[in-house]
């Protein structure tokens, strides 16, 4: 499901493909690249549930919020996000990257996936695709896309 995820993004959303979403088609076209039906029920089903849970929580999400919290993991969330991903989330949020509500968005949408435990690269993956999907965003997306892909390793010598 994940790749399928990943895959559509890099495919789709972020090349900036126009694409008219018919899911038939879709689904066909991803069965015949080889990922399983099921895997590319739960993909859709993951997508759609992140697009109706962002126009619930869009009036509330200010990306300029200096409000200070601390979360609290559930075990279910401390077993699927080691403390590496935990850890990167805090990191984002002391970069203004994250807000409270686009954490608590990136952590249910984490939740909803169908893996036991997520990967710090996954996670990477994740937050891109929510950062990208949610209007108000784009500035911190960038910021983010450019914090991860664009780095220059400087050699000492």
């Amino acid at each position: 499901m994940f790749d399928i995820l990943i895959y559509l993004f890099e495919t789709y959303v972020h090349s900036e493909s126009k694409i008219s979403i018919d899911y038939d088609s879709l689904t066909n076209d991803l069965s015949n690249i080889g990922f399983k039906q099921k895997d590319i029920y739960n993909a859709l089903r993951w997508l759609k549930n992140l697009s109706s849970y962002k126009k619930n929580i869009i009036s509330s999400i200010n990306t300029l919020s200096k409000q200070i919290s601390m979360r609290i993991y559930t075990k279910e969330e401390s077993f699927k996000l080691n403390a590496d991903c935990r850890g990167f989330i805090l990191f984002l949020e002391q970069l203004e990257i994250l807000t409270l509500d686009t954490r608590e968005m990136i952590i249910e949408r984490i939740m909803d996936l169908d893996i036991n435990e997520l990967h710090l690269e996954d996670l990477k993956w994740i937050i891109l695709i929510v950062l990208f999907n949610v209007p108000g965003c784009e500035v911190v997306y960038q910021k983010l896309e450019n914090l991860l892909f664009n780095f220059k390793e400087e050699v000492i010598h």
